[in-house]
């Protein structure tokens, strides 16, 4: 895409402010070469992006280019995707990958690293904000183990637009700024069944104040690099956390409580608009509590806490919906036991783990209370409320965006038979006649029960509807949606990637003509590859 341009139209890709605070203060891999290895005494190492063929912007996030000083016609130019395909640096870049490690799937996997990642460098902008920017897929690193660094069309535009979706969701996460083609073609094996295919290579531009992970610190603790260790810490304290003051015990321990309220509260936005992350391994888990690493996710649908929407998860389930505020709640406990030499006291970090716990408790109350339109939970009467709604909606196959909004609809008076109190919901069910008489009865009782809890509180319906509907989202990021898109962007349509970042810019929002993009997932959806369960492959 290229803009018209005036003759006074000056680039301000070459007024980018860098300031590499990681670089400056950490230290390095003193092996500058390109070749895979352990990497040990150091943070990261440096590494050039591989220069790709033909770069083609497809689509661009405006709002984070603004973050970055950046405007409309500055990302329509062929140096802005030149430099997000890795073909070229800006004046004070200095690319590097990331040394770290992490629990996969509950096992320690050791060294593991940016192995298709390459940070260019971080961006201060005129508010003194600091963005590190992130290429996803600009060529292999020392930490790319059997990888070629590389990523398709096809998960690229996955993480492109859940990136921005789920901010506009008003959900902890990194950003994305632009979505390129890089002209080439990339083998992948998308179901692991040896047979190999050529898709179409692409890099994701992702932004976010850090990228450090838990498995960041996990790394240097599992090789007894106590000094590295520290100095990292350190570092983070002082660079995004520098509130807590200067590093010491004490902070140490304010430190990781932080860490541990953050993340509760991500957990609770999660299981909020009902998103499956899918690979909550520790080196996935962001230290400022933001979601990060966008493989194999999904919306929940059918309302189902045991579905995950990884195939490699399938059997365990570790990572399913329900699972989630359990699984993050283990890895804090990985992160204490990795910064424990730093302390050398149990019971504060215990402590802070008991705080992920309460923090997640009361916060997800007050979240069910808004997305049931109740002015406060009260445990009285909305505990086993609650409890019976989720046996509710799994008495046939319930969509649980659709469901709340609906919800919202209702009369508070409303006084009829089963059969008319159920009809509003109607468009919430897969299959609506496999309603059985017994279940129109259970969900008859709940809807009676809701609506006098509703009357309750004595809020007009239309203000009711509003709150709700102010966290219950009308469109999210269905899996089919980003398959469809995915399709037609393979064929070089790029349109329907565009036109679903435009309408997930307002998620709660009524918009006239968008209608078919808070659809359930059609019944042709339900087994295709790319629209139910994914695999890790990109």
């Amino acid at each position: 895409m290229k803009a018209n341009r005036s003759e006074n139209f000056v680039n301000s890709l070459d007024m980018l402010s860098f300031d590499n605070s990681f670089v400056r203060e950490l230290p390095a891999d003193p092996d500058t070469r390109n070749r895979v290895r352990q990497v040990s005494q150091a943070c990261y190492s440096l590494v050039q992006p591989t220069p790709v063929a033909r770069p083609q912007t497809v689509a661009y996030a405006r709002e984070v280019a603004e973050l970055l000083g950046l405007s409309s016609a500055d990302c329509e130019t062929e140096q802005f995707a030149q430099v997000f395909a890795g073909n070229q640096l800006l004046p004070g870049m200095e690319p590097f990958a990331m040394c770290y490690g992490g629990h996969q799937f509950g096992n320690w996997a050791g060294q593991l690293g940016d192995g298709r990642a390459i940070n260019l460098g971080e961006v201060v902008n005129d508010r003194s904000q600091r963005w590190m920017l992130q290429l996803k897929g600009a060529g292999p690193t020392p930490y790319s183990r059997r990888g070629d660094g590389l990523a398709v069309l096809r998960s690229s535009v996955r993480e492109f637009l859940c990136s921005e979706a789920m901010h506009h969701l008003g959900v902890p996460t990194t950003r994305a700024l632009s979505l390129v083609l890089t002209g080439e073609q990339v083998t992948r094996d998308m179901f692991y069944d040896g047979h190999p295919k050529l898709e179409p290579g692409a890099i994701v531009c992702r932004v976010a104040p850090s990228f450090i992970r838990f498995g960041s610190f996990q790394v240097h603790g599992w090789r007894n690099e106590i000094d590295l260790l520290r100095q990292l810490v350190n570092y983070c304290i002082r660079t995004d956390f520098p509130h807590l003051g200067e590093p010491s015990t004490e902070v140490y321990l304010q430190w990781f409580a932080e860490i541990c309220r953050t993340t509760a509260e991500l957990m609770v936005h999660w299981m909020r608009v009902g998103f499956v992350h899918g690979v909550m391994n520790t080196d996935n888990m962001s230290i400022l509590g933001q979601t990060i690493d966008y493989g194999p996710y999904g919306w929940l649908e059918d309302y189902d806490p045991r579905w995950t929407p990884n195939t490699t998860d399938a059997q365990g389930r570790r990572y399913s919906f329900g699972q989630q505020p359990q699984i993050a709640l283990w890895n804090l406990a990985q992160l204490a036991n990795a910064i424990y030499p730093l302390i050398e006291q149990t019971e504060p970090l215990q402590q802070s783990l008991q705080l992920y716990g309460d923090v997640y408790q009361h916060d997800w109350r007050q979240m069910m209370a808004r997305k049931l339109g109740f002015e406060q939970f009260d445990p009285a009467s909305d505990e086993e409320l609650v409890k019976e709604l989720e046996q509710v909606l799994m008495l046939v196959e319930t969509d649980m965006t659709i469901f709340y909004r609906q919800l919202a609809a209702l009369d508070a008076d409303a006084d009829a038979a089963d059969e008319v109190l159920i009809e509003p919901l109607h468009e919430a069910y897969y299959q609506p006649e496999q309603l059985t008489r017994e279940s129109r009865g259970r969900i008859g009782r709940w809807l009676r029960n809701y609506l006098a809890r509703v009357r309750q509180d004595g809020l007009p319906d239309l203000e009711r509807a509003a709150r709700m509907n102010a966290v219950n989202p009308k469109y999210v990021l269905r899996n089919y949606l980003a398959q469809l898109a995915i399709d037609k962007s393979e064929t070089g349509d790029h349109s329907l990637v565009n036109e679903l970042l435009e309408v997930l810019r307002r998620p709660y929002t009524e918009q006239t003509g968008k209608e078919q993009y808070a659809d359930k997932r059609p019944e042709w959806a339900r087994d295709r590859a790319g629209c139910s369960m994914l695999s890790c492959s990109s």
